[in-house]
């Protein structure tokens, strides 16, 4: 059966000095699949966009500012992630230059900086502590990983580069 998975993007946006990043607290939804969890920006890709196109969308939408310069960090496989098993596949940004001012909160919940040695102590998606350290890690090489999901939980982690 060939893989179909929703293509979305993931953004996590650097303050101007590098040492904060603006995530969004989902606290706003009852029903959301996200409550009560930190999160970078994102969401589903258009039919007619590319992935950078719907990152910025995203982060527009999202934060009410502008991607000025962002880089591809890397991609993470999600099967069986969505609230029904949907599968999504994700492109996951930095975002390390922005104008305007970031909106405070939007119909998702609260946006927050949070400063980076802070992010693992949050509340947030457990997968999500497997890879948001190669997010911001060094290495230029964009990390390519899978993580199954069943039942809202994690069942394993892997990548290359």
């Amino acid at each position: 059966m060939p893989y179909t998975p929703i293509v979305g993007t993931l953004g996590y946006v650097l303050s101007p000095d590098g040492r904060e990043v603006l995530l969004i607290h989902r606290n706003a939804r009852p029903g959301d699949l996200h409550l009560g969890k930190y999160n970078g920006l994102g969401g589903k890709l258009e039919p007619d966009e590319d992935v950078a196109a719907g990152m910025r969308r995203e982060i527009r939408e999202e934060a009410g500012i502008e991607c000025e310069e962002m880089v591809l960090r890397g991609t993470v496989s999600w099967p069986g992630f969505g609230k029904h098993g949907e599968d999504w596949l994700g492109f996951v940004f930095l975002i390390t230059r922005f104008s305007g001012t970031p909106l405070t909160e939007n119909h998702e919940g609260t946006l927050e900086w949070v400063p980076r040695e802070r992010l693992l102590d949050l509340p947030m998606w457990e997968g999500d502590r497997h890879f948001l350290p190669l997010v911001f890690d060094g290495d230029p090489r964009p990390f390519h990983g899978v993580m199954p999901y069943r039942a809202g939980r994690m069942l394993s982690w892997r990548y290359s580069r």
